[in-house]
């Protein structure tokens, strides 16, 4: 079986974390020939060719780049895959064009709704991350025997290795070393709810005084979260650390790990504090609660229930398990049972 996989690859998120794992574990996969077309010298294309991945690098600067376009093209014509798996919206709206007849299976990442007319009618299958992605596009009128729910997945024996050596958070920001600390890692966008967030903090501060909060990540709201912080006098204890390289290693040092997202697909992160055995507060958006159980879940900008959640962790730790499920080997193996049905 040939498998053309697609990704922009513009920016090193979770989904491209999940098409560098789903890549390595098929290559593992006896009778699977796979070529990942991707962005040139873009950190998915390193990942995957160190992985031992057939990787084709092309320009990919833009969303609809027409260097991409043809690159695929050209792919597509030399590799004849029997299935083209495209991982994002503009790898789908490329691949489309271009697909000559093959199969073409999209995956979905987000709880965003789709357009009437646009290339999310165009796949043989699409792979929803999550019951609520799938709920989402089948209210959108994408038919629910074309959608199947496969969610994201780890390594955790990674996640795990890469949470050493220590990060040494707390010494970086000037904190005593049993100072509590509530961690946060995403993008600085809106879905991400940082806002309710540090709104929490300001409801805990009389609740639990020596609660540090660290917001790990970068984005167009940076500014706007740095002068809500200001204004309710939080400098001092919620912290803006932005991009962390080793995420794994912040993670790993927290007391409790807390997403505020008022939309998401699937939240892989929360995976990567499962398997670091961290207790997580999180609000019950979009995919969540397909990964945690309801006593971990808050009300969506339910930002006072968030800062009780968040103390009632400290003051009484319990991590979750991490479901096999969620292992990046068992995640693979359904995704490869769906190339077989459609192949």
């Amino acid at each position: 079986m040939r498998v053309l996989q697609v990704d922009s690859g513009r920016e090193w998120r979770g989904g491209q974390h999940q098409v560098w794992l789903l890549c390595r574990e098929l290559a593992r996969q006896p009778g699977v020939e796979q070529l990942l077309v991707t962005r040139r010298d873009g950190e998915l294309a390193r990942r995957a060719a160190t992985d031992g991945v057939d990787v084709q690098g092309t320009a990919w600067e833009i969303g609809l780049d027409p260097r991409a376009w043809w690159h695929l093209r050209r792919a597509i014509a030399s590799f004849q895959p029997d299935i083209i798996h495209v991982h994002d919206s503009h790898a789908l709206t490329l691949a489309a064009t271009v697909a000559l007849g093959r199969k073409l299976v999209a995956t979905r990442r987000v709880d965003f709704h789709v357009g009437r007319f646009g290339a999310w009618r165009r796949p043989d299958r699409i792979i929803a991350v999550s019951s609520a992605v799938k709920e989402v596009l089948v209210g959108d009128g994408i038919p629910s025997d074309a959608i199947v729910v496969v969610p994201d997945g780890i390594d955790p024996e990674a996640v795990r290795a890469g949470s050493t050596p220590a990060l040494g958070i707390r010494r970086q920001l000037g904190l005593s070393d049993k100072a509590p600390l509530a961690v946060n890692a995403a993008a600085l966008v809106d879905h991400k709810d940082q806002r309710t967030l540090v709104h929490a903090a300001d409801y805990a501060r009389t609740l639990e005084p020596g609660l540090h909060w660290v917001i790990a990540g970068d984005g167009p709201l940076r500014a706007a979260l740095d002068a809500e912080i200001s204004r309710l006098g939080l400098g001092d204890r919620v912290h803006l650390v932005g991009y962390v390289d080793r995420i794994d290693a912040l993670i790993a040092e927290a007391n409790v790990f807390v997403m505020s997202s008022k939309q998401e697909g699937f939240g892989s992160v929360i995976l990567n504090a499962l398997a670091l055995g961290r207790p997580i507060v999180a609000t019950a958006a979009g995919g969540i609660p397909d990964v945690l159980p309801a006593e971990a879940l808050v009300p969506i900008g339910g930002a006072e229930a968030l800062a009780r959640r968040v103390v009632a962790a400290i003051q009484q730790p319990s991590a979750l398990p991490l479901p096999e499920r969620f292992a990046a080997g068992a995640v693979a193996q359904q995704v490869l049972e769906l190339y077989k049905a459609l192949s």
